[in-house]
């Protein structure tokens, strides 16, 4: 037997110690290091930022008629109804034409959101197009723009009047998008911050705060916005509520994913809030103008259930939907209970949510 410190001996260790790892132990520890999430990071960014870009750009670059209902008032003769088969063209047939027996009849359905114009036809060899800008301010703009043209080919005279304009420090109508995106977005970011800052608080305790934070916040928004900016003259009490239970469902649905996918939470929040609920919200763009998928999914999204909310509370509070609303508050119960439950069932996973990058 030879000596434990025998050159021979010593000469084998030195080769064992030399020898090359394994891939599969090359992995291992690649695995266990930081650089692996921080490698997984680096594509998911880059793969975002092109997502980001593709979403907004398909949804506003080129917004394009899809769905316009639309009111006509009046018995079309031969010149109506070339003027009326000149606008069907004009907007590649995405003209959605009901008629009504009068123009009150009409005009009620505007205020419920039904139509978004009326064609009044009651006058011999001329139309009044009737827009409302309230009811979404690139539509009337795409039909202040072709009524005159389709007029003129049909040898009508063609008068443009929005009914129902946007209030006149907010002319384009992008206010509401503009407090909703910002509800939205601080919320997520709140839950995330919250998260990291206060770990130890128990799911009660950061529900608590997390109604807290959403009712300050959106009291915050709607001062800000009618109070000391005057952009908009808001129903206070009803947009200040709209906007907390807005902050709350956009809030839990971080929540939500924390408990679901642990550090990753961000990146579903971010996709579900931003790179699909924005473009989609017909904030910035009315639903008849965005791509199909986008204008039916965005309303049941939180950004597009609070901008139709408010928007309805502020330009046609007589007619108020529940839909918007009940979105909303099926997003904020739905969240709330699958982050109580499964946070008991893994107590602390919430935990290693990423945090909010610098």
């Amino acid at each position: 037997m030879s000596e434990p410190d025998a050159p021979g001996n010593r000469a084998h260790d030195h080769e064992t110690h030399e020898r090359p790892p394994t891939p599969a132990k090359r992995w291992e520890a690649f695995a266990r290091s930081p650089y692996l999430p921080a490698t997984v990071l680096v594509f998911l960014v880059s793969a975002v930022a092109g997502v980001f870009a593709w979403s907004y750009t398909y949804a506003f670059a080129n917004p394009t008629p899809h769905h316009v209902p639309t009111a006509v008032v009046g018995s079309p003769d031969a010149a109506h109804s070339a003027f009326l088969t000149g606008m069907e063209t004009a907007l590649d047939g995405s003209l959605v034409i009901h008629r009504y027996p009068g123009y009150a009849q009409a005009r009620e359905a505007v205020e419920k959101q039904t139509v978004f114009a009326i064609f009044d036809l009651r006058r011999e060899r001329a139309v009044t197009v009737n827009v409302s800008s309230a009811s979404g301010a690139s539509v009337a703009q795409v039909l202040e723009q072709t009524a005159p043209a389709v007029g003129r080919a049909a040898g009508m005279e063609v008068l443009v009047r929005d009914i129902k304009p946007n209030q006149r420090a907010d002319p384009r109508g992008l206010a509401i998008f503009y407090i909703s995106l910002a509800a939205v977005v601080v919320s997520f970011v709140g839950a995330i911050q919250l998260n990291v800052n206060a770990k130890e608080l128990g799911a009660v305790a950061r529900l608590a705060f997390t109604v807290a934070y959403s009712l300050l916040g959106a009291f915050a928004i709607t001062a800000v916005v009618d109070w000391f900016l005057s952009a908009l003259e808001l129903p206070f009490m009803a947009v200040w509520l709209t906007l907390a239970l807005t902050m709350y469902a956009a809030s839990t649905v971080c929540l939500m994913f924390m408990v679901l996918f642990g550090r990753w939470a961000l990146i579903p929040t971010w996709g579900l809030m931003v790179l699909i609920g924005n473009p989609s919200s017909g904030g910035a763009v009315s639903w008849p103008l965005l791509p199909t998928f986008l204008g039916v999914v965005g309303r049941w999204l939180p950004t597009g259930a609070a901008i139709g909310a408010i928007h309805t509370e502020v330009y046609f509070p007589g007619y108020l939907h529940a839909f918007p609303f009940l979105v909303l508050i099926g997003w904020a119960f739905v969240s709330t209970m699958v982050f109580c439950l499964l946070r008991y069932r893994r107590p602390g996973a919430e935990r290693t949510a990423v945090a909010h990058p610098e």
